[in-house]
């Protein structure tokens, strides 16, 4: 049996194949970003916009749950795609089972701690008197179900990097059908209120962690679990790696803050209501740029460990000219589709959905730069490169947005706030299109 037969990641891709292998981590972040935006939809139109804010008061904290599982997932796909273009299949599947069970101990202290000093928690995040009992039922549920998180975000990258996305894909799907039945069976039925929305996406967590491990158990593939190795050096590694995603998660942790902080001020809860469709919105349609630099990272990491220079170069041109293409729909979507999705979420309250409308005339122009930013980042991070991947992440995630967040509406009002992103995102490209110059000769993709 020949390499490229044995492993997926060896195939001599083209535009095609590439988009094909792929597009399952594509659709699979879309339905992963639909499952989460229910939430807020059932919230929104079946509980109280009130209800809709506590969820981004308290989002941070699961920000942090994420950038954790994705800090170790991206930077240990690295190091495992790597070791096994080399041919060190038997050290790969034990740093592999080590970074699963690393992420799985993690889950469970977040969970302990977070418990622990709730309270303090919720009112350190800005929680209002009215907000409060909202975050208090909605936290509680996300952190008793903190490890499947961890483990679900764990397995949607490795699945890629053992060369069944297919499998991640379906999960996704699984996990996201679940989480819409059990929000209307909580929510609408049940009258659950936003405690019925955190057990149905705790239960959509659950979903691909428990059949995920069931699957590595059972070593159906390449990459399955082993007796590991205690190497401390190699979670150091795939943290540092992927050091740029948590980089990414916590300064979009503080930056929501500031977000609702900036428009209770401005606007009031209402202002936070539409911040919140806002910015799960921008989740959903980042997710295409997110996935297909998932399920393009270990391909990269691949050529790049095995030395195929000429192979690497022609996935690097492809992904960029696929980016490019996809950032002028997804801007086109957003610019012309905001004022329908500001109605999905806000047709019971006309003040929520006129500033989410107009916010949406601006910050669509967000989109057009993104996806290069969050494809460089990843690519970075695929060629082990964490400092210039970090870099990418901090300035557009955070350092930029936090500079004009702060600035922009001391003089423009709630336009500063709806700008902050764009111009944020455009600055970021224009380092990143140096980083990239940069860097090209030490790893020969252009």
């Amino acid at each position: 049996m020949t390499e490229t037969q044995k492993n997926p990641l060896a195939e001599s891709f083209n535009a095609l194949s590439l988009i094909r292998f792929a597009f399952p981590s594509m659709v699979m972040m879309l339905f992963m970003g639909l499952y989460t935006i229910v939430d807020t939809i059932f919230v929104a139109r079946f509980v109280d916009t009130n209800a809709l804010s506590s969820i981004n008061i308290v989002c941070p904290v699961i920000n942090l749950i994420v950038g954790l599982g994705t800090m170790l997932a991206t930077g240990g796909s690295a190091v495992v795609a790597k070791k096994m273009g080399n041919g060190n299949t038997e050290e790969a599947r034990s740093n592999f089972t080590l970074i699963v069970v690393a992420g799985a101990v993690i889950g469970l202290l977040i969970t302990t701690a977070g418990l622990l000093f709730l309270d303090e928690i919720i009112w350190g995040l800005g929680a209002s008197e009215i907000l409060f009992p909202y975050c208090r039922d909605y936290l509680t549920i996300q952190l008793i179900f903190a490890a499947f998180n961890m483990m679900q975000v764990l397995y949607q990258n490795l699945f890629v990097t053992a060369g069944k996305p297919t499998l991640g894909l379906a999960l996704a799907v699984l996990a996201g059908i679940a989480n819409i039945i059990f929000d209307y069976v909580f929510i609408v039925l049940l009258q659950m209120g936003i405690k019925g929305a955190a057990i149905g996406t705790g239960i959509g967590y659950m979903i691909p962690t428990i059949i995920g491990t069931i699957f590595f158990l059972m070593k159906r593939s390449e990459l399955h679990f082993c007796k590991p190795d205690m190497d401390a050096s190699v979670l150091l590694k795939s943290c540092s790696n992927g050091a740029s995603e948590m980089v990414s998660q916590c300064s979009t942790a503080v930056t929501t803050f500031l977000f609702n902080v900036t428009m209770m001020k401005l606007l009031g809860e209402d202002g936070v209501a539409a911040i919140t469709v806002i910015i799960y919105s921008q989740f959903l349609l980042t997710s295409l740029y997110i996935g297909f630099s998932m399920g393009t990272a270990p391909v990269v990491s691949y050529n790049y460990g095995s030395g195929n220079v000429k192979q690497l170069k022609k996935t690097v041109r492809i992904c960029f000219s696929f980016i490019a293409e996809i950032s002028i729909f997804v801007f086109l979507f957003s610019l012309f589709g905001g004022e329908s999705i500001a109605k999905v979420f806000a047709e019971n309250n006309r003040n929520v959905f006129e500033i989410t409308k107009n916010g949406f005339s601006i910050f669509s122009f967000s989109f057009l730069f993104s996806g290069c930013n969050i494809f460089s980042s990843a690519l970075f991070t695929a060629l082990s490169n964490g400092k210039a991947s970090a870099t990418i992440s901090f300035l557009r995630t955070f350092g930029f947005i936090m500079v004009f967040l702060l600035a922009l509406p001391r003089f423009l009002n709630v336009t500063g706030v709806w700008l902050a992103v764009p111009l944020a995102e455009l600055f970021t490209l224009m380092l990143t299109i140096y980083l990239l110059c940069r860097h090209r000769k030490q790893y020969h993709y252009f």
